[in-house]
């Protein structure tokens, strides 16, 4: 029983580990990460961000990710990034931004 156990958890860490991710992309906000020409504006990525809009990291083939996290991306709105984390769906989860 305890050899069952012990390989079952070791299964699910490494599943873990599999589903973790670096991904790409610019730090903007949600409401205009839909109109490509706004990709790449700093300021206005930040303004929005800062009025409330939710950030999300677009990809450069135009992949939108939700971040779960928000406080771990805050700092990097307006920016292009390396963001590592969890991805599950169209949301990551940040453990770090590079």
């Amino acid at each position: 029983m305890k050899k069952i156990t012990a390989v079952a958890l070791l299964t699910m860490g490494l599943s873990a580990i599999g589903m973790a991710a670096e991904i790409k992309g610019f730090v903007m906000d949600q409401a205009c990460s839909k109109m490509p020409a706004m990709k790449g504006d700093a300021a206005c990525a930040q303004k929005c961000v800062k009025g409330g809009s939710p950030a999300v990291l677009v990809t450069d083939d135009g992949k939108v990710y939700k971040i779960a996290n928000q406080d771990k991306v805050l700092a990097s709105v307006g920016t292009n990034v390396a963001l590592m984390g969890k991805v599950s769906g169209d949301t990551i989860t940040v453990d770090s931004v590079k």
